[in-house]
C-alpha cells in the first residue's frame, strides 16, 4: 500500500482545489487529513487525494456538501445520488429553456410586462396543468350535451403537447390558444354548435365527422373558384346541386329546397374563423402539419347557396 503523505500545498497542485479550499473541506469534516505532523502540518495520502477529487467533481456537478459527505461516507450510494441529481437538473433544464423560448417570443413580438407575466405563467404550467384548460374548455361547451361523439371525442384527445424546448412560435401559439379557449365569447359560440349538433342527433341525426363530404366541397369548390366561377352564377348553381346530392346521400335526407335550406343553416351554425385557427394553433403547437384553410371553401359555398334559395324565392 503507498503510504506516500503530501503537504497540504503538494495536494492543491495535484487536485486542482485551493490550500484554501482544502483547509475548508477538513475544517468540515468532509475530507480530514490524514494526520498532522510533529510540526502541525496537514498531510494526505493518496486516498485523502482520490477523495477530494471526488468531492471536487461532485461539487462541479452542482451536489450540496452535506451530500458529499454522506457518500464519502457511504450513507449514501452514489449512484443514486446521481440518478437525483441528473433528474434535478433534466428540471432545470426544461424549466430553462421555457424561459429561453418565452423570451424570445417577447422579443419577436414586442409584447408588454403584462403580456411577458402572462406568456411566463402559461409556458411554466405542466403538462397536465395545460390539458386541464382545454379539458375544462370542452367541457363548458360540449358538457351535459349529446352532440356529435366523434368530435367530442377528437376535442377530448386532441391535447396540446408543448416541448420541452420550445420554439417561440409555439409558445406564442399555446397563449393564443389558452386565451382563445377561455374567451367567453367564444366558448357561446362552441356551445351554440354543440346545442344545434344536440338537436340534430335528438331528430335522428347519427352520422359522425363527415371527412370524406368536407373533402368534397373543399375539392369541388376549389376547382370552381380556381375557374372563375362567381357564387351567383349558373355554374354555381351546378356546384351547389352536386354537392346537395351529396348532402342527401350522406344525411339521408331529400334532395330538395328543404336539404338546401337546412345545409345553409347547417353552415350558419359552424360559421366561425376561430374555429379553424383552434386547430391551427394546436398544429403549431404539437409539430403537426398545419390544416388547409377551408374558410374561402366555405363562404364560397354559403354564398353560393344563398344565391341558389333566392333564385327560388323569384319562381
Amino acid at each position: 500500500m503507498d503510504d506516500t503523505r503530501f503537504t497540504i500545498g503538494a495536494v492543491a497542485e495535484r487536485t486542482g482545489l485551493s490550500v484554501k479550499t482544502i483547509r475548508f473541506y477538513a475544517d468540515k469534516g468532509v475530507v480530514l487529513p490524514t494526520e498532522i505532523s510533529p510540526s502541525g502540518y496537514r498531510l494526505y495520502d493518496v486516498r485523502a487525494l482520490a477523495e477530494l477529487d471526488l468531492v471536487r467533481t461532485l461539487r462541479a456537478l452542482g451536489l450540496d456538501l452535506a451530500t458529499v459527505r454522506r457518500v464519502l461516507t457511504h450513507e449514501l450510494a452514489l449512484s443514486e445520488v446521481a440518478a437525483a441529481h441528473a433528474d434535478a437538473l433534466d428540471t432545470q433544464i426544461r424549466i430553462l429553456r421555457q424561459r429561453r423560448a418565452v423570451l424570445r417570443a417577447v422579443a419577436g413580438q414586442g409584447s408588454t410586462p403584462q403580456e411577458l407575466d402572462l406568456m411566463h405563467k402559461l409556458v411554466t404550467l405542466s403538462a397536465a396543468e395545460r390539458h386541464r384548460l382545454i379539458e375544462d374548455f370542452v367541457e363548458a361547451t360540449f358538457g351535459g350535451l349529446d352532440a356529435n361523439p366523434e368530435l367530442t371525442e377528437l376535442l377530448r384527445t386532441a391535447l396540446p403537447d408543448l416541448p420541452d424546448d420550445p420554439a417561440p412560435e409555439q409558445v406564442a401559439a399555446w397563449v393564443e390558444l389558452a386565451e382563445l379557449t377561455a374567451d367567453t365569447d367564444f366558448r357561446a359560440a362552441i356551445r351554440r354548435m354543440a346545442e344545434y349538433q344536440a338537436r340534430e342527433r335528438a331528430e335522428g341525426d347519427a352520422t359522425g365527422l363527415h371527412h370524406a363530404l368536407t373533402e368534397a366541397v373543399r375539392d369541388r369548390v376549389e376547382a370552381a373558384m380556381a375557374a372563375g366561377v362567381t357564387p351567383g352564377s349558373p355554374a354555381a348553381a351546378e356546384v351547389v346541386a352536386d354537392l346537395a346530392a351529396r348532402y342527401a346521400a350522406t344525411f339521408g335526407r331529400p334532395d330538395d329546397r328543404a336539404l338546401r335550406e337546412w345545409m345553409l343553416e347547417r353552415l350558419a351554425v359552424a360559421d366561425d374563423e376561430r374555429v379553424e385557427r383552434y386547430w391551427r394553433l394546436l398544429a403549431v403547437i404539437n409539430g403537426w402539419a398545419a390544416p388547409p384553410s377551408l374558410t374561402p371553401v366555405f363562404a364560397w359555398f354559403t354564398a353560393a347557396l344563398r344565391g341558389v334559395l333566392a333564385g327560388y324565392s323569384k319562381t
